[in-house]
């Protein structure tokens, strides 16, 4: 009985100090969580302050201006509303070229893509031990911004459609060649056993054990960067790449009396990322689905 007794008590102190040690153990972790998230504050509002003390003008006395030049691009939008429509079917060669840049250079960087995400993917490389190279080719492409990689080779081949193409189709590359190599992982390797049992080479083990399994995936992923790299085109023609962009800093530099330019171009720009946006979703979803 006795011994029942002191059993129990052993077991309540032994509880009681288990208790003790977690609720001290959550204590240290909420200190050192409002340690960090004071420091962060600090960093953040110093960083903040240096940014504006550079700035050209002071943040505070130009955020009161924000919606100064939308509303004067809407005003004279609206003054001008029976032009639109006639500068939309102007600008729209324009919106071709912009599209026409996102797709080549979609297929052309997810074309590098495939090769490597398959020479990156642990149990598929060709080479295993150049699996950190390849993966290392993948990230500076993907870190690098199209925009930096366009300028310099505007340097190098000047304005136009083809440098936008090549900058853009690079970094698709590391972006898909990431997630690529990240679907292929899941890939089983039954047919692939089955392929090299038969004779079959590298090539072709992954061209029939391993394209068929992924290959929904891989086109999903393609449709999702062609929205982005409509956006990014755009974006690029800014620094002299062509498309629509182009023809957007135009009317942006032109200033007051251009600004129904600049709306035609935006409703073309609007209506062709929603367009894309949910016939990608809709193609995404199917092959999603099956796969």
């Amino acid at each position: 009985m006795t011994g029942t007794t002191l059993g129990q008590s052993f077991g309540v102190q032994r509880t009681a100090d288990i208790q003790n040690a977690y609720m001290a153990m959550a204590r240290t972790k909420r200190m050192y969580g409002g340690i960090m998230l004071v420091i962060f504050i600090a960093l953040m509002a110093s960083g903040f302050m240096l940014a504006d003390s550079r700035n050209a003008g002071g943040f505070w006395d130009g955020i009161l201006n924000v919606f100064d030049f939308p509303g004067e691009v809407l005003a004279e939008a609206s003054e001008k509303a029976a032009l639109i429509p006639a500068l939309m079917v102007k600008f729209f060669p324009s919106l071709l070229e912009t599209i026409n840049i996102a797709a080549a250079a979609t297929l052309v960087g997810g074309l590098l893509a495939v090769i490597l995400s398959l020479l990156s993917t642990r149990g598929l490389a060709r080479f295993p031990r150049l699996i950190g190279v390849f993966r290392r080719l993948m990230d500076i492409l993907r870190a690098i911004p199209e925009i930096v990689i366009a300028l310099v080779l505007i340097f190098v081949l000047g304005g136009g459609p083809v440098p936008a193409m090549i900058a853009i189709a690079l970094h698709t590359a590391g972006a898909l060649g990431k997630l690529f190599s990240e679907v292929n992982e899941n890939a089983s390797v039954q047919p692939l056993e089955g392929l090299e049992s038969t004779g079959a080479n590298w090539t072709q083990r992954m061209m029939l054990g391993v394209v068929p399994q992924v290959a929904p995936n891989w086109l999903s992923y393609a449709l999702l960067r062609f929205e982005i790299n409509i956006r990014a085109s755009a974006i690029l023609g800014f620094v002299g790449s062509g498309g629509i962009g182009y023809d957007l800093k135009n009317a942006f530099s032109w200033g007051q009396g251009r600004y129904d330019e600049v709306a035609a171009i935006f409703i073309l720009l609007f209506l062709a990322i929603v367009f894309f946006d949910q016939l990608s979703s809709h193609y995404r979803n199917k092959l999603v689905g099956k796969a």
